[in-house]
């Protein structure tokens, strides 16, 4: 279900391409809001081995799709998309017996544009696009609102949340197509 081995080099080349036409054009690529810019996370990558706790897929297959969270005692867990992350935070019982959200160092997720892993709390998250993750219906990570107001356009979103909006009736949802 997952989009081209290409898909990667060809967001790379877009990116690329919309910041020199921007350039030459003397228009910036600033944020077109005061919402401050998902913050850059240095998490543990996967391994090889690594597989998700919620789905078992191996995670260094989908790189342009890794989530992670940092256990204060230095153990990370990856996961093959934001949907799974937010399903293992959901129910840290099932997932994570005897820890709590307390005990987490660090989360990050892989924003869609640049690649780069982003402070899951501050980004934001497309449900309902033409984009496909490892495991179908997803939540894409958005660096800033411009990315977000770009990629709800290009793409045909049905709607932007938060971190904060993220609940388990919303996951079975994308599980289910339903995007409500």
């Amino acid at each position: 279900m997952c989009q081209s081995p290409d898909h990667r080099a060809d967001r790379r080349r877009l990116l690329a391409t919309l910041s020199s036409a921007a350039l030459v054009a003397g228009v910036g690529l600033a944020p077109r809001s005061v919402r401050a810019a998902a913050a850059p996370m240095d998490l543990p990558p996967p391994g090889p081995r690594d597989t998700c706790p919620v789905c078992g897929m191996f995670v260094a297959k989908y790189p342009e799709w890794v989530a992670t969270v940092l256990w204060d005692d230095g153990e990370a867990v990856h996961f093959d998309g934001a949907k799974d992350f937010f399903k293992y935070l959901d129910d840290l019982e099932k997932y994570a017996p005897g820890r709590s959200r307390d005990q987490i160092a660090g989360m990050g997720v892989t924003e869609y544009y640049g690649l780069a892993l982003v402070a899951a709390q501050d980004a934001l998250y497309a449900i309902g696009s033409d984009v496909l993750g490892p495991m179908g219906h997803e939540l894409v990570p958005l660096m800033t609102e411009a990315d977000a107001t770009d990629y709800m356009r290009d793409h045909r979103g049905e709607r932007l949340v938060t971190f904060g909006d993220v609940t388990g009736e919303m996951l079975t949802g994308l599980d289910a197509g339903r995007f409500e």
